[in-house]
């Protein structure tokens, strides 16, 4: 996190030195350390009315946001995890995979460590059985932007994502509760160019036709709920798909080694199919199958 208790130019040369994403990704980033845990502590006391009562059933709120240049997705939950339990978890590019790895699109994963420091690097495909090399890969840089005794945050970017997207960026923060339970923000966002666009709009006007997030925009003529569809559909969908996938990882944590990747596997499915509307676009069976085969060969040297 770029601290205003550096001075602007210190700053500007720590962008330069690798932070970019965390000075463009959000204004309000630029607070001092001693203010993160406080701000973070602060949105969650606003939160309260969304957090206790949505349509969920769990305390979380899912926020989004379509500009000119592109989407972003945003999450506020409450887990009941310790701050230590998802400090260390989710302070692991390693873990990150695992997390990943859960995720539809995602078809393969690993955590390396070069001369700019560690990376995630992602082949992100379709959601069927499809072979890494058909995969476009994406190469997620990993910064852990503050973390504190009660506090962290971190930040996975790459300049240019999946499908013609640039600025792919994830963002995660946490801050500590009372009672063993922690607070998380995650952040889901990417800029979209016209190329991205355009790939976008096939898509939606295809295979994605139909589908619908889950901000509710209005009723209809039977007094439904209508859903946000279009591009902020899309984020919205896959920015819960991440977070779930998160809660999924953190819960595995409590059972045997041998189990955990098994267990996650079945969580997330779980997880997911509570919001079918949304969510659903495969069977268990095919899922599982899929992601066996995926995870499988991770001890590959791709």
């Amino acid at each position: 996190m770029i601290t205003e208790r550096y001075g602007r130019w210190p700053g500007i040369l720590r962008c330069l030195a690798g932070f970019v994403l965390a000075c463009s990704f959000s204004g309000a980033w630029a607070k001092t350390e001693a203010a993160l845990a406080p701000a973070l502590l602060a949105q969650y006391t606003r939160l309260q009315p969304q957090l206790q009562h949505n349509a969920f059933e769990r305390p979380l709120v899912l926020q989004s946001a379509e500009s000119a240049d592109g989407l972003s997705g945003d999450i506020y939950a409450v887990v009941a995890y310790p701050f230590a339990t998802v400090s260390t978890a989710m302070r692991s590019p390693v873990h990150w995979c695992e997390v990943l790895m859960l995720h539809l699109n995602t078809k393969y994963c690993r955590a390396v460590t070069g001369p700019n420091g560690s990376a995630v690097r992602v082949n992100i495909g379709k959601k069927t059985p499809q072979p890494i090399s058909a995969a476009p890969r994406v190469e997620l840089h990993y910064i852990e932007t503050t973390v504190s005794p009660t506090y962290f945050a971190i930040t996975l970017s790459a300049k240019d994502g999946p499908l013609g997207t640039s600025n792919y960026r994830i963002h995660l923060e946490a801050v500590e509760l009372p009672g063993n339970e922690s607070f998380l923000h995650f952040t889901y966002a990417y800029d979209v160019g016209v190329v991205g666009r355009v790939a976008m709009q096939t898509y939606l006007a295809t295979l994605g036709a139909g589908k619908v997030g889950f901000s509710q925009v209005g009723k209809g003529a039977d007094s439904q709920p209508v859903y946000v569809a279009g591009m902020r559909g899309v984020v919205e969908r896959n920015t819960m798909r991440y977070y779930l996938a998160i809660d999924s990882f953190l819960a595995s944590l409590s059972k045997p080694p041998a189990a955990q990747t098994e267990y996650r596997l079945n969580a997330w499915f779980d997880a997911v199919e509570r919001y079918p509307r949304q969510l659903h676009e495969i069977e268990r069976a095919d899922y599982l199958a899929m992601k066996r085969t995926e995870i499988a060969r991770l001890q590959s040297p791709n």
